[in-house]
């Protein structure tokens, strides 16, 4: 797991992944998804704690744009169409290395982004063809803590989350769920 030290970035698909994949429409409009705020809280000690995590998806849609700003999220890319060129064009970007980058996937849409970073995570429930691909494969389901799960593997390897959990005993953080 010593490749998870490097992690500086952490680039999320969505459905699935931080939502339970449940999409709940009348219409063309999209009236709501479920999010799991322990996968939130993670976000948020990620990002306080130099892990900075963006969303990229086929779909499109003002219900995670809202999601994303709510947790302080710059980056929401929707109706990306080549995750690869996506997330490498992210890490171009941002001027990182594929190892400074893991993804986080769950449907064989996902696995051209898996070629882009050096680190892969698929869901407890991700189809099985990523579950082959993948660096790890999380005990969680997608919307329920698999993000969670992953950040604390990462904050964990780079020694800091044990730190998280104190400065919440002594103060906490004001999240924003």
């Amino acid at each position: 797991m010593d490749n998870l030290k490097k992690i500086k970035l952490l680039i999320l698909d969505v459905d699935w992944v931080l939502t339970d994949g449940h999409s709940h429409t009348g219409g063309e409009v999209e009236y709501f998804k479920s999010f799991d705020v322990k996968d939130g809280l993670g976000i948020s000690a990620a990002m306080r704690n130099g892990v900075q995590v963006l969303l990229v998806m086929v779909r499109t849609g003002e219900i995670v744009h809202q999601r994303a700003e709510d947790l302080g999220i710059g980056i929401c890319s929707d109706g990306v169409t080549d995750k690869y060129e996506a997330v490498t064009d992210l890490i171009s970007w941002m001027g990182l290395e594929k190892g400074e980058v893991a993804y986080m996937g769950d449907d064989l849409n996902d696995l051209p982004a898996f070629c882009a970073t050096d680190i892969a995570f698929a869901p407890q429930d991700a189809a099985k063809e990523v579950i082959l691909h993948a660096d790890y494969h999380l005990k969680s389901r997608g919307g329920h803590g698999a993000v969670r799960e992953a950040i604390e593997m990462i904050l964990n390897e780079q020694g800091k989350w044990e730190g998280i959990v104190e400065s919440y005993m002594t103060n906490g953080q004001g999240d924003r769920q």
